[in-house]
């Protein structure tokens, strides 16, 4: 179970480097269309979930998702330690996971519904993540930079993971330190 993956890439330059993905809770999502149950859905937010009540486990939406952001629950998912485990898990807090049925990253929905940050960006130790709000269009991080978001992706070269896919991501990069990403398989 991978809500989120981290790969260590090498880039054009040598450079080895970390990339996180995630889901990119696509505006045009494929997986979202694939789905023969309706259990992916994109909530009011505009958050891709899934709802394991519905999921019959056919990982139709695995192979149509370009970004690899899923993971079919093979085995009986540990229960979350110190925590009473929960009865009822609903998709936007999908614990525990349901064996025989689809994954992913919620964007930590439950934690920014309540002002806070997604688990991801609150433990990245570099401060490298950040999450923005699409309607007042700010985006910080763990240590509270904020930035307006479209300045800093304009003034950063952002760049989003297969754009020709048309699946209009909503997470982008910025390459930083240097590296170059052209002719990689990761743009």
């Amino acid at each position: 179970m991978e809500w989120i993956k981290v790969y260590n890439i090498r880039d054009n330059n040598g450079n080895r480097f970390f990339m996180p993905r995630l889901c990119m809770q696509c505006e045009n999502p494929p997986c979202l269309k694939v789905c023969p149950v309706a259990a992916t859905f994109k909530n009011p937010e505009g958050v891709i979930l899934v709802n394991q009540e519905r999921c019959i486990g056919c990982r139709l939406c695995m192979a149509a998702c370009p970004y690899e952001a899923r993971y079919f629950n093979f085995a009986e998912p540990p229960q979350p330690t110190g925590q009473v485990p929960m009865l009822n898990p609903m998709p936007e807090f999908p614990v525990p996971q349901r064996r025989g049925t689809v994954g992913k990253c919620v964007l930590c929905i439950h934690y920014v519904r309540e002002g806070r940050l997604p688990a991801c960006v609150n433990a990245c130790p570099m401060d490298a993540l950040y999450i923005a709000d699409l309607n007042t269009r700010v985006m910080t991080n763990r240590s509270g930079e904020t930035y307006e978001m479209s300045q800093y992706l304009r003034d950063n070269d952002a760049f989003r993971l297969k754009e020709e896919m048309n699946t209009s991501p909503r997470v982008w990069y910025v390459a930083g330190h240097g590296q170059t990403l052209e002719g990689d398989r990761w743009r």
